[in-house]
């Protein structure tokens, strides 16, 4: 396993965009630089939910400086996490590869659920270690993560449709706040709230509410310099101290018009919104007060990152769950891993560590049917909630698992040039373990170049198992119809 001595995490958020680099000791991390740009990507997103040019150059140009910054640091030390405005963004395919230009890194766009995993990961880290259950609130500028847990393991993790530009530009379009725009807002942070609250994330859920990122210590910082944290010190935020918030923010009209301590300027285009959503967060889960954490997502990143140079990978841990739940057949996943990786040429990259996931995981269909249990599994892991992943990553496992069996022009997603290599191996290492046993299989030799595949077997052993023989011919049969730039030939 590849280690290293620097880790750098950047969390492209709807409101800002954030770089935080650590050094590592041993199972430790030492932040070093932290670099925050207002970039208000959500803000950019016009009625059809495209981004507009001016959002995409402030948020290309704040990648480029990262890009300098991170400079000369190896691949594997660094991840990039798009959320809540590029997963809603139709034409985020578009600004992710000028942006994966700009930067110099690979970008992920993640799901909520996973999101809101890597900011528990963060905030926990920032606290002391607590057993008893904490509730996280993280309001961002398009969506809102709410998650119980304790101490390092997130319980329940959620992602509500709303967030601080989104509301501030949906209520308080022009910058206007008045008592109806304010109620109408809180409203529907309550309806959105309440999705979520009852016996999972209801008062008897909890013991201690955390709330994290840009809301929360705007929020908590004018609670303190205000006088509002209920004769504490600590710029926690209280449900009174927001109520004298919102009274203060109506009778100004106009955030920009309030001269307030700890109001700064970058966070009054959105704090009505985020107060707003606080409220209704507040109101909905019967909160009171809330300690405001200095970790958040870029931290969580970090620390999953160094979890996977110590091999404690969050994915490795996600693929065993989705072994057992869907109770896949380990003996045989192993084999058929064995014999594709034996296969696949490059077996130490990360594609394929991506392999070996889509082996492991390439049956769980089977739970659903038997036939086409292909098909199933690839919906399965396309769509679940796989903590760990990225939505690029699951699609294309989805894509391998779907590429184990039938025809390979029925793929729909027409795979990539490195992905035809990958689907190969996995379709060969399921043929020679259809026996599904021990059997010992003879030396198999793959050889590519220029698109010709050469599958070299002892002729005797092709003559004493003629099934397999067979299968192998119409493998061979298979990828000569297949517009996948590969020819596959059996020696």
């Amino acid at each position: 396993m590849q280690t290293y001595s620097t880790l750098a995490a950047i969390d492209l958020g709807s409101n800002s965009f954030h770089l935080q680099v650590g050094r590592v000791e041993g199972e430790q991390l030492f932040y070093l630089d932290a670099i925050k740009e207002s970039v208000r990507l959500a803000g950019g997103l016009n009625a059809n939910k495209c981004l507009d040019g001016a959002s995409q150059r402030r948020a290309l140009n704040c990648l480029a400086r990262f890009g300098e910054r991170l400079r000369g640091m190896p691949a594997g030390a660094v991840r990039a996490v798009g959320t809540s405005a590029l997963r809603v963004a139709r034409n985020a395919p578009e600004f992710l590869e000028k942006a994966r230009a700009a930067l110099g890194f690979e970008i992920e766009i993640v799901a909520g659920r996973e999101e809101a995993r890597l900011i528990y990961l963060g905030v926990s880290h920032s606290l002391p270690l607590n057993p008893e259950a904490r509730l996280v609130v993280d309001i961002g500028g398009g969506s809102t993560e709410c998650i119980i847990g304790s101490g390092y393991e997130p319980r329940d993790r959620e992602s509500l449709r709303m967030g601080c530009v989104v509301f501030s530009n949906r209520f308080f379009p022009k910058g206007g706040i008045d008592k109806a725009a304010m109620k109408a807002a809180e409203i529907a942070a309550r309806i959105e709230t309440r999705l979520v609250a009852g016996p999972v994330f209801g008062r008897s859920a909890w013991v201690e509410a955390v709330g994290s990122s840009g809301t929360a210590r705007a929020l908590g910082e004018i609670c303190r310099l205000n006088g509002h944290t209920s004769g504490h010190s600590d710029g926690a935020i209280t449900l009174e101290g927001l109520r004298w918030l919102r009274e203060r923010l109506i009778k100004a009209g106009d955030a920009n018009q309030l001269d307030l301590p700890g109001l700064k300027l970058d966070r009054r285009p959105v704090i009505a919104g985020g107060l707003a959503i606080m409220l209704g967060i507040f109101e909905e889960l019967g909160v009171e007060r809330m300690t405001v954490a200095q970790g958040a997502m870029r931290e969580g990143i970090l620390w999953d990152l160094l979890g996977r140079v110590h091999d404690r990978d969050m994915r490795d841990i996600t693929v065993g769950q989705f072994q057992r739940r869907y109770q896949v057949d380990m003996a045989q996943a192993g084999r058929v891993e064995a014999v594709a990786l034996a296969l696949f040429p490059a077996a130490r990259d990360e594609a394929a560590q991506r392999l070996a996931w889509a082996a492991r995981l390439h049956e769980i269909g089977i739970s659903i049917a038997h036939s086409g249990f292909h098909k199933h599994g690839a919906y399965i892991l396309e769509n679940a909630d796989m903590p760990g992943f990225s939505r690029r990553d699951q699609v294309f496992m989805a894509l391998l698992v779907r590429a184990v069996r039938g025809g390979l022009d029925k793929l729909g997603l027409a795979p990539t040039a490195a992905e035809w290599p990958l689907i190969l191996c996995l379709r060969l290492g399921a043929l020679f373990n259809m026996s599904r046993s021990d059997a010992v299989l003879p030396a198999i030799t793959l050889r590519c170049e220029n698109g010709l595949c050469h599958l070299s077997l002892p002729a005797t052993w092709l003559k004493d198992n003629p099934l397999t023989r067979a299968a192998l011919e119409g493998e061979v049969r298979e990828w000569g119809k297949a517009a996948a730039g590969i020819r596959l030939e059996l020696a």
